[in-house]
């Protein structure tokens, strides 16, 4: 017996053929969207992928880009079918095509409701890779004689200006490392000596910051260097002196950052989904277009009014229609294993 039996008089399949090649359209667009969209992101995260310790957060724009060609390509496709919808001569063709569409469909839109789970989920992997990343590219900073580390310093300095931060957690993270080459140090100098001397590893440490740390928009000229000593600078306190650099550490706005821009796309990528959702409902009413216009082919009147249906068979009778072949196929399989493994006797 059918299940969800309709009539369909010419009018009405024509009507729904056109709603569902308009629909179809509308999602190659949304999916070309994403594929942007999952563009967009893979270039800001490659932009800093040198404080970046590892690559795990691109699988959220390469899983966006991935769903976006598929969701374009899946959508076309149903646009020519839906455009043959109404000839009983062309569309017939397509039959063999729907079950594979729709399973097709399913897939990738579930696949896009992942990707936009993942999109807020990552917050913790984008962090440590950041923690990592931030402090060995402050470990580097002095580098710019070293092969792959020439532009350590170029790179920090612009990131601290264009997301206005200092340091990894905060301007502190400067006081630990020597980001000051050798190859600028007065070796001769006793403040230079005392200062090597002073440290088991020895490192040249000061209590300063580099240039790109400072805040243009302070009224006094830029303090960076000896930020804790007050006696070397008038009328300064290190513990109460709003001091003239940027107090946000860069692992916190490069955070902010990148969750902001995951979060919009996100939730463009949503809107998406909703639309996607769609895609698996054109499947279906084309199952009812494909089934009512059977009934056309061969008829010389092609706009008498026909029946169309989702199912031929009831839902358990169509569930062991296609489990039966799979059932089959495992079956003949443990028994070619188990043939296999049985003792040989003389």
């Amino acid at each position: 017996m059918a299940v969800m039996k309709m009539k369909f008089p010419f009018q009405k399949r024509v009507k729904l053929a056109q709603g569902l090649w308009l629909l179809s359209w509308c999602a190659t667009v949304a999916g070309a969207t994403t594929f942007t969209l999952g563009c967009l992101l893979k270039t800001e995260l490659h932009r800093r992928a040198e404080v970046m310790d590892n690559t795990d957060i691109h699988i959220v724009p390469n899983t966006l880009m991935i769903v976006g060609l598929a969701s374009l390509g899946i959508n076309y496709f149903a646009s020519k079918i839906c455009q043959d919808a109404l000839d009983a001569g062309r569309f017939p063709r397509w039959k063999n095509f729907l079950k594979p569409y729709f399973a097709i469909s399913c897939f990738f839109t579930v696949l896009m409701l992942l990707t936009v789970i993942m999109s807020y989920a990552m917050t913790g992997s984008l962090e440590s890779s950041l923690k990592v990343g931030l402090r060995n590219g402050i470990r580097f900073y002095k580098d710019t004689d070293t092969p792959g580390r020439c532009f350590q310093k170029q790179n920090i300095d612009r990131l601290q200006m264009e997301f206005q931060c200092c340091g990894n957690n905060d301007f502190r993270d400067w006081f630990e490392v020597q980001w000051i080459s050798n190859r600028y140090l007065d070796f001769s100098s006793k403040e230079v000596k005392d200062r090597i001397k002073s440290n088991v590893d020895g490192r040249f440490l000061v209590d300063g910051v580099p240039f790109s740390c400072c805040n243009p928009s302070s009224p006094r000229p830029c303090i960076q260097y000896q930020l804790t000593n007050n006696s070397a600078h008038y009328n300064y306190d290190y513990q109460t002196e709003e001091l003239n650099i940027y107090l946000r550490g860069c692992r916190e706005a490069l955070v902010n950052y990148y969750m902001g821009l995951m979060n919009t796309i996100g939730a463009g990528v949503l809107s998406v989904f909703l639309l996607q959702v769609h895609t698996v409902l054109t499947a279906i009413h084309l199952r009812f277009l494909q089934t009512a216009m059977e009934a056309v082919a061969g008829n010389e009147n092609t706009e008498i009014e026909t029946e169309g249906y989702l199912l031929e068979k009831g839902v358990k009778e169509t569930i062991m229609e296609y489990l039966d072949p799979v059932l089959k196929f495992l079956l003949l399989k443990n028994q070619v294993q188990e043939g296999e493994t049985a003792p040989v006797t003389a």
